[in-house]
């Protein structure tokens, strides 16, 4: 039995002694945008064994979102490195012996989970072959859309609306990126609409128009009578494909 349970702890000791530590280092990118990181509650990441599903590694992305001229104002060559140092990432290291194929999900932005996108790729990691520089990029789609005003299940008193009730929204990125008139992220490019539906029936369609403050967006509210009222509006770039929606209920008694 000694000389079993010796050879046991000695296959033991050499399985652990040929695991090597391989790093892998991923990076969340928003479509048409920059890198998802601290400055927006940075992305989630989650490394799995793709054969048995066990989590490997897990953690948030954090960093800054990159430069800007590079990113979105340069011409990008093959092989072009997109990142520096301070450019947000999540770094894990992975005892494997042999090749092990992992699945790596991302799910950002953290801060914002009500716009919060997933996305899931997969990679081949080889013992002490680390994957660094820029890494894996995972690429997101969408807009961060919130609804500011009116606020959740507001109670409005009818008598007190004096004028036209506003609806105010916050579009940004999906990183956090600003979206001003003519800037990098255009305003004029990005439809921001919606609908209006009173006691469950669709009443209104409304357009919403970027105002004086970057990132938000405005239209009088077509909502005096009294009802139970529920707002969507959405955010759709035509070039791109990103989309962002959000929803508020409120009552006018």
């Amino acid at each position: 039995m000694k000389q079993i349970f010796f050879l046991l702890t000695l296959i033991s000791i050499t399985f652990v002694v040929n695991a090597t530590p391989t790093k892998l280092i991923v990076r969340v990118k928003a479509k048409d945008a920059k890198f998802i990181g601290t400055g927006i509650g940075g992305a989630y990441i989650v490394i799995k064994n793709n054969l048995t599903g066990e989590v490997l590694a897990k953690g948030l992305t954090q960093g800054a979102s990159g430069s800007t001229e590079l990113l979105m104002q340069s011409a990008l060559g093959r092989k072009q490195v997109l990142t520096d140092n301070k450019t947000a990432k999540f770094e894990a290291s992975i005892d494997i012996t042999e090749p092990l194929l992992v699945d790596v999900q991302a799910t950002a932005p953290v801060a914002k989970r009500g716009a919060a996108i997933n996305g899931t790729t997969q990679l081949w990691l080889i013992p002490g072959k680390n994957i660094e520089g820029d890494g894996l990029i995972i690429e997101l789609p969408g807009f961060v859309l919130d609804i500011l005003n009116p606020t959740t299940h507001a109670f409005i008193q009818q008598a007190a609306i004096k004028e036209p009730l506003e609806l105010k929204v916050s579009l940004t990125m999906l990183c956090g990126c600003t979206i001003t008139k003519g800037g990098v992220w255009d305003a004029d490019s990005i439809e921001v609409a919606g609908y209006i539906k009173k006691d469950g029936i669709r009443t209104k369609d409304i357009t919403l128009k970027l105002s004086k403050e970057a990132n938000i967006f405005t239209t009088p509210l077509p909502a005096s009578e009294k009802g139970t009222y529920q707002v969507t509006v959405y955010a759709y770039d035509p070039r791109t494909g990103n989309t962002g929606v959000d929803n508020v209920n409120f009552v006018i008694q």
